[in-house]
Parts: C-alpha cells; structure tokens; sequence
C-alpha cells in the first residue's frame, strides 16, 4: 500500500488560515466537506500513511482525486460555508440524516385576517405559529378540543367559513360554543384575532397566568351571583387544566429549552429532541443518523443541531446537548441568528430576541430530562437495528452479500460468534451465540469458563478446541430437540416416574449434545488478525473441515480472514454488515451478563449462605476491602475488624471463603475437562 495519495498537495501550499475544504472524485463529484480553524493543520490529518487512518476515512481519501480549499476570515464564516456547501452537494461522506417521517404540527394562522387553529405537516405558511412536532395526531386533536372550550377561535376550513358568511348562519362549533363565530359578526375580527394570540400564547409556555386570572374571573362572578359566568370560567379551567395534563411538568415554569440525547455506535446514530416550552414537554422529534467517517460525539452534535433548525423551528435561547462541541462559540452565533431570523408573529416585534445558549444538563431537574431523552435514543437505535436485522429481504439480502464478501460456497444459515470477557485479566469467561436464518437462537447459546489464560488469544484458541472438540466424532447434520422431542420428554417423566427420571434425563442431555455438535457454515471471532490466527491455529489442531472463519475488529467494523492481509470492507449501512454487527454485540452482551453472574454469586451466594450475614453486613465488608479480591486474602482477625463482624462471624466468613475457593478451582478443572458450562 502506498504511503498516501498522488495529489497530496505540499505543506506549504495550504493555508493556515481558517476555511471550508472539499474532496471531489474524478469526476468532479463533491465526496466530503469539512471546516477547520487551522486548514493546513486539518487537512495534513487525512494525508498521514495510508495505513494509520481509519479505514472509512482512507476509503474516502483514495477515493477523492483531488482536494480544494476555500479561506474565509473567521471561524464562524466557515461554519456556515459548510453549512451551505453540505446542503448544496449532498456529498456522499458526509453524515446522512434518515429523517423519513412528516411530524404532524398545531398551527395557529396569526398571519390571516381572521386567524384559524389546525393541525398541519406543512411547514411553510407565512406567519403561522407551529407547535409541536407530534408524534400522534389523535393526541393533538383531543388537545385542540380541550382549548377551543377556553378560547374558541376559528378551526373551519375557509370553504365552510365562507359558506356561513353567506348564509349567515354560523357552523355547529358556533352553535356549541367552541367557535367565537366571527364569521357571523358574533366577534370582531380584532377580537378574535386577539383570541388566537392568547391560543398561541398559551400554547407556547405561558399558562400559569391564564389560569390565575380565570380563577379570579370565576370568584368575581360567584361573589356576584353571576353563576351562569361562573360556571363558563370553571369549564375554561376544567379544559385547560386538561390540556395541560397531556404534557407532564418537567421543569420549572419558565424554563424553554430543546433537550437532544444521542446514542451512536460505529454505524449509525438515534436522535431524540424533547421540545420543552412552559416547563413542559410540548413535542418529541426523533430520526436516524448514517455515519460513514469516523465521528466524536462532539462533531455528531454540531451536525444533528445544524440539521434540527434548518427548516422553520425557531431555536430556544436554551439547548441542551449531551457534549458540547469545539465551536461551540461559531455555532453558537449561528444558532441566534436563526433565531433572528425566524418569524415570530406573537411578538410585538414579530421576531424572536435573545442569545442562543449550547449547555450541558450537569444537575437537578434538567439533568434527569436529559437522562430520559439519552435512555430514549438508546432504546431507538435499538429498535432500529433490530427492524433491520428482523426483516426477512433484509436478512436474506445480507446472507447472500455476506456469503459473496467471505468467498463462502453457501451462505451462512447458520453463524456462531465468540467473545472473551474478564475482570483485569481475572474471571475470564467466553460467549457463544449462534444466529440461524439471521435470527438469534438463544437456546443453543452457550457460556463457557476459562480457568488459565495468558491474553485474549489464548483464551480464543481454548474456547475454539474446546467447542471444535464436539465435531470432532459428530455426524454431519443433527436433529435438533423440536416440541414433539420435548412433550415426549415430559410424558415419560410422567408416565415412568422416579424410577425412570434417570434415564429420560440423560437422553435429553444427549439429543442436547447433538444439538451443541451441529456445525456452523461461518464462526466468527471478536477481534482482528491475532484473535482469528488463534482460532484458526485450533481449528487446524481439531482437524474440522468446512467451516469458514473470521474475525470483526469493533473499531474499524473490519472483517478478518485467516492469513489475510489486508480486511473485508462491508458497505456502510449495508444489512449485511448490521447483521454481523448484531452477531458481536450479542456474544459481547452474553459474554458480560455470564461474568456479572458468576461475580454476583461470588459474593452474594457465597456470603449469602453464612448464618448471621445479612445484605447490610455484606455492604460493610465489601466497603471497608473495596473488593472481593482483597476480602479472600484477609485474615479472620481483619475481618473481624469491620463494623458488627466479631470473632466468631468472622471466622466462618474466612473459612466459607476459602471452602469456596477450592470449590471454584476444582469446577474450573472439571470445566477444562468437559469443555462447555452452561
């Protein structure tokens, strides 16, 4: 491999200056911009040996042929240069936004001589004022239904507002009390217009003093025996204090803000926007992010915050942001002018005032908010991965590429992956995880527990003989344990009794063996060229045929094969790269749910089963040894030390410890025998 690319351009030709670079192919397409403050400095980070980038990165270098700069005076100019050349070019290398969805929005048309209240996905009429988004339209409907009772304004489509002009009879809403009716006179446009400014009013956060000053209008009314106005004041409470408990107070009332939470990994990015006005959660926006460089958390917040105000929002002089990114200052500056910008028609200006502040949530109410909205975009991206990795094209489509990636003869209908999981090198346990049809098998999982190990490699190579010796004697294809297997299993348990129970249990563990001997067509490794050259160096030993295996480096998203060198490069975004993804973070998962159990039964079964040691006890001891570890190597008199232990209590700890440690080694022997721990 060549150290870098032919039109690298000398040190000494790039400015120092700040300024907006772009990446063009051969045939002149736009494949990436980016900004610096320092161009001279940034871009000598993609020139570097081909070999040390990160292999996104050095595939969008060697694809460019050429790179051209363009100077600008400040930091902030340049962020909006990129801003405007992203939007322009679309380039391919760029962050993808997956923003499918049209929210459903409350808009009130303050813009229009006699305003009207709907509910909308256009974004574009002049001087509406939006709330929302929505992720449900019925939710914004009983919303609307609720308000209209304490401010009735026009929510008729012109077609039926101009019918009741000209026959001047108002529509049913009139007639029930839930329009003012201006279209028969029975309001002024002036009036009514001032309607909708408190609808909006209202609707944006301040809502407190609506319901003070219509508590007082009701005692006034009360106190002079006026009850039929009384009663209206109570319902308009009624309804607004209704309205009001669709969106659950999180915050102090005068608190607006826009809270993102991220959640990302070396593929794609969930966003979720909680749009907070009032102290209360007004709206809830979410979409999908598809990376293809390499992001810090950082850059990904500047690019989802840049994508949230590109349309017509309005930014809050408050955003709260999971990391704050290095311009925050230019960005910051970009986001008032925004705001600025961006019609305001409730106000008596008709613009939104204000700095624009980036922060992070560090405390108090605002910090667990931000806590929610993060939780959220975990669970999304989730549920993201999952869709893609549950559809049966999907699933067939990155069968296939996985098989033509790989050189298989057959694709992989059926995948097993290993992972290695300790504790500082102590309490090293595997995973297996097998994957048929591109769906998770969870029964034919397996745990295994390593008693000796000197690295990672070697404990690949023992989980690898240890699982290769079961093929070994084994027939080619096995039945596996279906539900007829099963039933038969518990009738003769019922039929034959104690007598039997022996025998039943045993052919059960054995057609369980057959199962664990069914052969993988693609067993995958966690870990680059070491991991994969110890797992191939046992299934060279164990003389097993027919199995293609591999490694997936998690930082590069690389596929290892055996004596390669050079990886496998699976497209950004591609199912089939999801799917093997899915398959690593599984075993991982397996791998560490296995390690926390054995270290929780470690302590809490162990210390549990001691006459006279409760939790309390348990919590004592390990905060005065701060671990497990050093509370085996204390002796009865150290032990005896800690608060409420005494001599005697002390002693039985010390002896159950180590009885438990014999315990533990001779398991890990007959393991090593065995082979596999469930």
């Amino acid at each position: 491999m060549a150290d870098t690319v032919s039109y690298r351009p000398k040190a000494g030709e790039i400015p120092t200056q700040p300024g907006v670079y772009r990446f063009r192919d051969k045939n002149r397409r736009v494949l990436y911009v980016g900004k610096a403050k320092n161009l001279r400095a940034r871009l000598s980070n993609y020139f570097q040996p081909l070999r040390s980038l990160h292999e996104r990165t050095r595939r969008m270098v060697t694809t460019a042929s050429s790179v051209e700069w363009t100077v600008v005076g400040t930091e902030y100019e340049a962020l909006q240069l990129e801003y405007t050349w992203i939007k322009e070019f679309n380039p391919p290398f760029n962050v993808k936004f997956r923003d499918d969805k049209t929210y459903p929005y409350l808009a009130v048309t303050l813009g229009d001589r006699i305003p009207r209240v709907m509910i909308t996905r256009n974004r574009n009429m002049k001087d509406a004022r939006y709330f929302g988004p929505y992720t449900k339209v019925w939710a914004i409907r009983e919303t609307v239904d609720l308000m209209l009772k304490a401010f009735p304004m026009r929510s008729c489509s012109d077609g039926v507002y101009r019918r009741a002009e000209l026959t001047g009879r108002p529509c049913l809403l009139g007639d029930i009390g839930k329009c003012a009716a201006p279209c028969v006179g029975r309001i002024t446009p002036e009036d009514h217009k001032s309607l909708a400014i408190d609808f909006a009013s209202f609707m944006a956060g301040n809502d407190t003093g609506y319901l003070r000053d219509l508590n007082e209008k009701m005692r006034q009314a009360a106190s002079t025996m006026d009850y039929e106005a009384a009663a209206r004041h109570r319902d308009a409470i009624q309804a607004l204090e209704g309205a009001l408990g669709k969106s659950a107070v999180v915050l102090t009332e005068n608190i607006d803000a826009d809270v993102f939470g991220i959640a990302h990994d070396e593929l794609a990015a969930a966003v979720q926007q909680f749009i907070v006005r009032g102290g209360r959660v007004r709206g809830v926006r979410s979409w999908v992010v598809d990376k293809e460089l390499d992001m810090e958390l950082g850059e990904l917040v500047e690019t989802v915050v840049q994508n949230a105000y590109d349309g017509p929002d309005a930014p809050p002089r408050e955003i709260l942001v999971p990391e704050l990114p290095e311009d925050t200052a230019e960005l910051e500056q970009w986001l008032t002018q925004r705001r600025r910008e961006t019609p305001d028609p409730s106000a008596p200006r008709g613009r939104h005032t204000g700095r624009v502040e980036l922060r992070t949530a560090q405390r108090g109410e605002k910090a667990a908010l931000a806590q929610t909205v993060s939780m959220n975009a975990k669970n999304a991206l989730i549920l993201y991965k999952t869709r893609r990795s549950s559809d049966f094209v999907a699933r067939s489509q990155a069968l296939n590429d996985i098989q033509d990636a790989l050189g298989m003869n057959d694709a992989p209908l059926r995948m097993e992956c290993y992972d290695v999981s300790h504790l500082s090198g102590t309490n090293i346990v595997a995973s297996m995880v097998v994957f048929e049809d591109g769906l998770p098998r969870k029964d034919q999982y397996r745990r295994f527990s390593i008693p000796e190990s000197t690295d990672d490699t070697e404990s690949i190579y023992q989980v690898i003989s240890r699982r290769l010796a079961y093929l070994k004697d084994a027939p080619a294809a096995t039945a596996d344990l279906s539900d007829d297997d099963r039933a038969a299993e518990e009738t003769a348990l019922d039929a034959e009794g104690a007598e039997g129970a022996d025998e039943v249990v045993e052919e059960a563990a054995e057609r369980r063996r057959r199962k664990f001997s069914y052969p993988p067509n693609l067993l995958l490794v966690d870990g680059g060229q070491p991991q994969v050259a110890a797992a191939k160096r046992a299934l060279d030993e164990s003389g097993v045929t027919g199995i293609q295996l591999a490694g997936i480096a998690k930082r590069l998203e690389e596929i290892w094969l055996p004596d390669s060198d050079f990886p496998v490069i699976l497209p950004r975004n591609s199912d089939a790269l999801f799917l093997i993804q899915r398959l690593r973070d599984e075993a991982h998962r397996f791998a560490i749910t296995y390690q926390r159990a054995r270290r929780k039964r470690d302590i809490g079964t162990v210390l549990g089963e001691i006459p006279g040691l409760g939790p309390s006890r348990v919590k004592e001891l390990l905060k005065h040894f701060g671990s497990v570890t050093q509370l085996r190597k204390a002796t009865p008199e150290q032990i005896a030390e800690v608060r409420g232990v005494g001599p005697t209590l002390a002693t039985a700890i010390f002896e159950r410890l180590a009885d438990s440690g014999r315990s533990d080694s001779a398991a890990e022997e007959s393991g090593r025998a065995s082979g596999v721990s469930r």
